[in-house]
């Protein structure tokens, strides 16, 4: 049980928690959420014990486990396998002992701690979190220094997850997912045997994650039983009780305020008058839950749109080295209304493909029209590290309207949800969602066509991003969107590209859909699901499918005999660990640990597989 009673702390004089108290019951799944800037990774600290309240308490029990993701990425030239297995301190240790241990008895000792921590398994699970956060199995033998620092904090998550601590705080962990990695986590935290506090501004994952929510306002700290959209009703219900009870106890101080004045000064009616006064006294005001202000986000819409396809690629290729195209055979169109997200996993090509439609990458072959006087606008994170640090957001904006009066600069600064306190602040004194705010603005002050959005979201808090999603459909032009957010893609979005096999396809399923077919990993999106030519050519297709129900059949036997298999050396090597012989023999252990660990991966592998393979028998066989 995590504990927090009447705890106070301050940074700098300015108070972030006030006399703030919450229990958090062992095993449960907390979504921790409230405006950014108010102290939610403060309390994370605070939790750890890294820094120590003012006043107040925060308690948790003795020997507890806390883990959360290392803040500086992992950038050494151990693999990532190695790495997230070193994670684990006491299987390393304990490996490491009976390398060197002679005691039978102590030999013993540590090789019954390696079974109750399931350390025989450890490969095969490090490589399961491994893949599931988008490593394949090469790319986990590959150093940590020969990857960015987006994917070594894939990594730093692994690392914490392997771990599986008995108290595990997240802290905007998808930020650096992409959207099937969030699905995967999203996942992987509904199984989590143990106690979950997780930042996120994440709607879906909330939603689908969480027990209940911790919501950090006004100094306070304040815990919702349920999902976050359950939290979001209760929580305007409240308001909307408190500002009724208001309304109620202004009109009774009116009443009674009424009686005394004009009461107070009779003999007959003082002691009445006086009795009312001092019940206006103890009464006081009526607290009122107030939401603290969002600023719109407004785009731009073109005065006239662009004449239809405002885009259209005919076996169109696109890359960054001559006769090695990352993408190729496209042939798409896309209109002046469209909304389509990009689906598929990072590394896959989306980005290359946004960047070949806002015409930052040329095409290596085939044909790309364009509408006359076409403006496209592109959003992408890395253009947040473009803001001239020390100029403000009016120097920016009177950079690009350098004869417009300055009322006018001023009101284009606006629009993008600053205050007049900030447009005059340095770009490096913003928070990240006002950066974010004024590169979106910086982006679409021409009033584009089409408007590409490659993960807007990552600093954003979920009322910011509820604005963000108002925008885009008030937005009368065409819109592209990659990102992690779900709810966001859900709500913003028409239609759903798939970016997978160097190419780019439309995806006919829906979000739910899409996230089945993540999680089943090994299964390709079935041919049903593209486009086709008619009823007659679907008849052809479903015709081919079940001319390879046989194969099939036989590929799921061979899967499941290896499966058994598998089964058979792992109960082996289990029994040979139960010999006094083998116990004593430190080589002959990490032997039979390394051969174990082996059958346990290439088990889960087969496992996988079979079960994708046997569901695809069993959707063609019911089409």
């Amino acid at each position: 049980m995590l504990q927090i009673a009447n705890m106070t702390y301050r940074i700098a004089g300015r108070a972030l928690f006030e006399g703030a108290s919450a229990t958090l019951p062992a095993g449960s799944k907390c979504g921790f959420v409230g405006r950014n800037g108010t102290g939610k990774t403060t309390l994370f600290r605070l939790i750890t014990g890294e820094i120590a309240p003012e006043s107040g308490d925060v308690t948790v029990p003795a020997n507890l486990r806390i883990g959360q993701v290392a803040q500086e990425a992992p950038g050494t030239d151990r693999s990532l396998l190695e790495t997230v297995l070193e994670a684990d301190t006491e299987r390393s240790s304990l490996l490491a002992a009976a390398e060197t241990e002679t005691d039978p008895d102590a030999i013993a000792a540590i090789h019954t701690r390696l079974a109750d921590i399931n350390a025989h398994s450890a490969e095969a699970r490090a490589a399961s979190i491994l893949a599931g956060l988008g490593f394949d199995a090469e790319a986990q033998a590959r150093p940590c220094a020969s990857f960015s620092g987006g994917w070594r904090m894939r990594v730093a998550l692994a690392s914490v997850l392997f771990t599986a601590p008995d108290l595990l705080l997240l802290d905007e962990p998808t930020n650096y997912l992409d959207l099937e990695g969030t699905l995967w986590l999203e996942n992987y935290i509904q199984r989590y045997p143990h106690t979950v506090l997780i930042i996120s501004h994440d709607r879906d994952l909330l939603n689908s994650c969480a027990s209940s929510i911790l919501h950090l306002e006004h100094r306070k700290l304040s815990v919702y039983r349920g999902n976050y959209d359950r939290f979001a009703r209760t929580r305007a219900e409240k308001a909307m009780l408190s500002a009724k009870m208001a309304e109620k106890q202004a009109a009774k101080r009116k009443h009674m305020q009424a009686f005394v004045d004009r009461f107070r000064y009779k003999a007959s009616k003082a002691r009445q008058a006086q009795s009312r006064l001092k019940a206006l006294e103890r009464m006081g005001e009526a607290s009122v839950l107030v939401d603290e202000h969002v600023a719109p986000i407004r785009f731009p819409s073109p005065q006239r749109p662009a004449a239809s396809p405002i885009i259209a690629l005919e076996g169109a290729s696109a890359g960054y080295e001559p006769g090695r195209p990352v993408l190729s055979r496209l042939n798409l169109r896309i209109d002046h209304d469209d909304r389509i997200a990009l689906l598929g996993a990072n590394g896959n090509g989306k980005s290359t493909f946004a960047k070949l439609l806002a015409g930052r990458l040329d095409a290596q072959g085939g044909k790309i029209t364009r509408a006359d006087k076409l403006r496209v606008a592109m959003f992408a994170q890395h253009q947040l590290d473009d803001l001239d640090p020390k100029a403000s957001a009016y120097q920016h904006f009177r950079a690009l309207f350098p004869d417009e009066a300055e009322a006018k600069v001023r009101a284009r600064v606006a629009n993008c949800g600053l205050t007049a306190a900030k447009m005059d602040t340095p770009a490096a004194e913003l928070s990240g969602g006002e950066r974010a705010r004024l590169t979106l603005a910086l982006a679409t002050h021409d009033a584009p066509h089409l408007l590409i959005l490659d993960e807007p979201t990552n600093h954003l808090d979920i009322d910011s991003r509820a604005a963000l999603t108002e925008a885009l459909n008030a937005y009368e032009g065409a819109v592209m969107l990659i990102s992690h957010d779900r709810h966001l893609v859900e709500t913003s979005a028409d239609r759903l590209w798939l970016v997978t096999d160097g190419t780019v396809t439309p995806y006919e399923g829906d979000m739910d859909e899409y996230r089945a077919l993540i999680l089943k990993r090994d299964a390709a999106p079935r041919a049903d699901k593209a486009e086709t030519g008619g009823g007659k050519e679907k008849r052809r297709e479903a015709a081919a499918r079940r001319a390879e129900l046989a194969p099939m059949r036989k590929r799921i036997g061979e899967l499941e005999g290896l499966v058994e298999k598998a089964d058979k050396v792992i109960a082996a090597i289990d029994a040979e660990f139960l010999k006094p012989e083998v116990v004593a023999d430190g080589s002959r252990v990490a032997e039979l640990s390394r051969k174990r660990a082996e059958a346990e991966q290439k088990r889960a592998a087969w496992e996988d597989k079979w079960l994708a393979l046997s569901a695809d028998y069993e959707e063609i066989s019911a089409g």
